[in-house]
């Protein structure tokens, strides 16, 4: 089927998993806010470096080594492209966006905060930008204070003004796309507002890369993170953006092989360039082989064509659900990515999810690592339908044939 132009059917032959049958049912798969699935593209490519140049990257100088070298390194460049960084060495591989954002805490945030110093932290974040800070603060002294969301489930701007007017901020960490409403953020009014009080924007983008076309030095972000397993690639690696002004002169993450020039006990140790300074030990070289493929497989569709698709999947989805009457979604911003989190009355998520697999649907029940936004919401949990561009309306009405079950079986 083609909507607008978009051939779903051809870009879901990519997807091998999406052949599977689940407890009987063809998969619809809707967990893609957790993982995205990933095409043979980026399959194949995994096994032909396996199987072809598997080797130690940077030192070695016989030719598998130079052939992984240059593949990883190229990932480099594709990433900085991807994301409209404005140099290779602002580009730093880590194990995730929970990595990345453990990296800036750490090593920004140690050496730059002090006792009475804020930082904001959105009451939408995933736990992985809420526990490093609150980490960081009891070993500064600093605080973090939480900027909080409206009913909508939006940050509530003129909350997050007043709070940089009366504190001596220092950070602010906001996701770019909440993993469990799916609000998308004004970024770059939100970065605009916090260096215009001398404050640095941390931003977690882990749900946003896959989604739509994202530029950092449009955004103005200082650091901003995601991982491939987002975005069709494999888990395992991820990448943390950081304007170059930030990462000189920041202490290292952690210390061994290749972030090294040399280490010597008379002479002390010499630290290699960044961004390789950040990135101790054998990467996973594969898997940063992986995620450029991936970054050219979505490249070649287009982002925009996604960002646009996925929008027609969350509006058919969110009239669906909104026709069943026990229905009650949480987070009805106007800006959203294509998450849809729901609550059915008098039913648990976990019976729900448990439903929905064995139609052959699957979905995230749970606090979905985000409990500031349950307790916001005053709900345990809720079933979260995240799409992708490999989704299709077929699927959407097999949800919400699916939640009408659950409610016959509960109600």
């Amino acid at each position: 089927m083609k909507t607008n132009g978009f051939d779903v059917e051809r870009i879901r032959a990519d997807f091998p998993v999406l052949e599977r049958m689940v407890n009987g049912h063809p998969l619809a798969y809707m967990d893609n806010g957790a993982s995205a699935q990933m095409p043979r593209a980026v399959i194949e490519t995994g096994t032909e470096y396996r199987s072809r140049y598997h080797a130690n990257i940077h030192r070695g100088v016989h030719t598998l080594s130079q052939e992984a070298t240059e593949a990883y390194e190229a990932t480099r460049e594709l990433v900085r492209a991807f994301i409209g960084a404005a140099d290779q060495r602002e580009v730093v591989f880590t194990g995730g966006t929970t990595d990345s954002l453990n990296l800036v805490a750490q090593c920004w945030g140690n050496t730059h905060l002090k006792p009475g110093d804020v930082v904001l932290v959105s009451e939408m974040e995933h736990h992985a930008n809420i526990v490093p800070w609150d980490l960081v603060c009891r070993r500064t002294g600093a605080r973090m204070v939480k900027i909080p969301i409206t009913d909508s489930g939006e940050v509530d701007q003129d909350a997050y003004a007043m709070l940089l007017a009366a504190d001596s901020v220092k950070a602010v960490c906001i996701t770019h796309v909440s993993n469990a409403l799916g609000t998308v953020n004004p970024v770059r009014h939100m970065a605009d507002l916090a260096h215009a009080h001398g404050a640095v924007v941390v931003v977690d983008g882990a749900q946003a890369v896959p989604h739509a076309a994202v530029d950092v030095q449009a955004l103005d972000a200082d650091f901003y993170a995601f991982s491939a397993h987002k975005m069709c690639g494999p888990t395992g690696i991820g990448v943390l953006y950081g304007k170059m002004e930030h990462l000189k002169g920041l202490p290292p993450y952690r210390g061994g092989g290749d972030m090294i020039l040399s280490v010597s006990f008379d002479s002390g140790i010499r630290y290699n360039a960044i961004p390789h300074y950040f990135e101790a030990g054998t990467p996973p070289i594969e898997q940063g082989i992986q995620l450029g493929a991936a970054i050219r497989y979505l490249t070649a569709i287009g982002m925009d064509r996604i960002a646009a698709y996925e929008q027609e999947l969350l509006a058919y989805a969110t009239e669906k659900l909104l026709a069943i009457p026990q229905v009650r979604l949480v987070g009805t911003a106007p800006h959203k990515a294509a998450v849809i989190s729901f609550v059915i009355d008098g039913v648990h998520p976990h019976d729900v999810g448990t439903v929905l697999d064995d139609l052959g649907i699957a979905v995230r029940t749970g606090h979905h690592c985000a409990q500031p936004v349950m307790e916001r919401f005053g709900v345990p949990a809720t079933t979260r339908a995240s799409f992708a561009f490999y989704n299709t309306r077929a699927e959407i009405d097999r949800l919400a044939d699916g939640v009408r079950e659950v409610i016959r079986l509960f109600q």
